[in-house]
């Protein structure tokens, strides 16, 4: 859009724009939670609420392992949108196979060196004996995915940032499908228990690959030559890459180390409120897919506006994505307060996690109005490629978050915890808002 785009149908022209990406988005990111759901609901099942502790305790190490290279999704996004906006062909393509070159490396550094990978960490976070086995269990049969998990958050990036949203929803609607059923199949019909979880999702990891390959030479092959190696390993270009992927690590580093201590002062506990601070994190997980929608939208819509150098697209992409990110927030906290306890029901039949998780389902259904500010300016400054400023603003609310929790946890207990979370959501937002403005001036074209 313009800078000389000023009817009163430009903003109308805008929040559709913003349905046409995030809504498909939405719909795909929601069915990530789902798996993980089902996942929940598997394990809380099982005989014992250690099954469910271990596959919590499974999953949030693979938050670190496998979100924390979250970078290859969103640097590549930023990249490429930006090379979408600047209608540069060549540059799209080479963004994707350098950070796909990437992904396939550290998957497999990943797999070399999984046993103490795995071991340590799952130590530092405690629980019980019988939750730190089934997790081990967990994680050594999901493990073998690593390179094609990694591969998906390039092709998902990619595909956001050229605004292709319909493959992104194939793609992420068949992963989540591919679970669901192996889920099924490996623990009811093949006995697999709490391996056979981790397993279903590696198995859904491959084959999401395997058709995100498909696509990707469907959408590359055509008539395309190939690519120069000195333009692909190009000085300049890798140095962009490693330092805007190296300021994401950092920060979502920070975010994930942040849910590691909440998990772990969880688990100080006892085994009925880790396994409840976990189940009512998926209503957290559920509300961050669907408002990410909103945070990926703006990733490319603001990367687009970079490229193109244009100010004003920059102004209406965030003013868009924030109103509608808003208001789906206030949609969450609403449904969540008043559905919640039927949700819990669903999700486990173990009297002491539902109990638990009742006493505190007031905090998850208040942190959706609080979180959404935060995810959505992490898509706006991904987009701009600012990430030097987004890991800043993510130390400084991990500081923010443990000096709640030390204060607040000992006072409070499990309510103090929830609390101090709230408290690290809301500094997320306030730090990148401070700085929001100077990202609009340095695009540096007339208003």
């Amino acid at each position: 859009m313009s800078d000389s785009e000023s009817a009163p149908t430009a903003p109308v022209r805008w929040h559709r724009r913003v349905f046409a990406l995030a809504f498909p988005i939405v719909i795909a990111n929601l069915t990530q939670p789902i798996l993980g759901a089902v996942d929940t609901a598997v394990a809380g099942h099982l005989n014992g609420a250690s099954y469910l502790g271990g596959v919590a305790i499974g999953g949030l190490f693979f938050n670190f392992v496998f979100w924390g290279f979250g970078f290859l999704r969103m640097g590549t996004t930023g990249l490429v949108a930006q090379s979408f906006g600047a209608n540069d062909p060549a540059a799209l393509r080479m963004n994707v196979v350098r950070a796909l070159l990437l992904a396939f490396a550290i998957g497999a550094a990943l797999l070399l060196v999984q046993t103490p990978l795995i071991d340590y960490p799952l130590r530092a976070i405690g629980g019980s004996a019988d939750v730190q086995r089934h997790a081990r269990a967990y994680c050594h049969a999901r493990i073998w995915a690593a390179p094609f998990a990694l591969a998906n958050y390039v092709v998902l990036g990619w595909l956001l940032g050229t605004q292709r949203v319909r493959a992104a929803l194939v793609i992420q609607v068949f992963i989540n499908a591919a679970n669901m059923i192996a889920v099924l199949l490996y623990v009811y019909v093949l006995d697999g228990s709490v391996a056979g979880i981790g397993a279903a999702t590696a198995t859904a990891d491959a084959l999401g690959f395997v058709l995100g390959a498909v696509l990707l030479r469907h959408l590359y092959a055509s008539g395309r030559p190939a690519l120069p190696r000195i333009a692909l390993f190009d000085r300049d270009a890798l140095k962009r890459l490693v330092t805007i992927n190296r300021d994401i690590f950092v920060r979502t580093l920070c975010l994930l180390g942040s849910f590691g201590w909440f998990a772990h002062l969880g688990a100080q506990q006892g085994d009925a409120i880790l396994a409840a601070n976990a189940l009512l994190l998926n209503f957290q997980t559920f509300m961050a897919y669907g408002l990410d929608g909103f945070a990926h939208a703006a990733e490319a819509l603001v990367g687009a506006a970079v490229g193109a150098r244009d100010r004003n697209a920059f102004t209406q992409a965030v003013k868009s994505t924030m109103l509608w990110a808003g208001c789906g927030a206030l949609g969450f906290s609403l449904v969540y307060a008043g559905a919640g306890t039927w949700i819990v029901e669903r999700l486990t039949n173990d009297a002491s996690i539902r109990h638990a998780a009742e006493t505190y389902l007031p905090w998850a259904a208040l942190s959706p109005v609080v979180s959404v500010w935060g995810f959505l300016l992490d898509g706006v400054f991904i987009g701009a490629t600012r990430t030097r400023e987004l890991m800043h603003a993510m130390a400084v609310s991990l500081a923010v978050f443990l000096v709640a929790s030390w204060t607040l946890v000992t006072t409070f207990g499990n309510h103090g915890l929830w609390a101090s979370l709230l408290v690290l959501m809301a500094a997320r937002g306030i730090t990148l808002l401070r700085v929001l403005p100077r990202v609009a001036r340095d695009i540096g074209v007339h208003a």
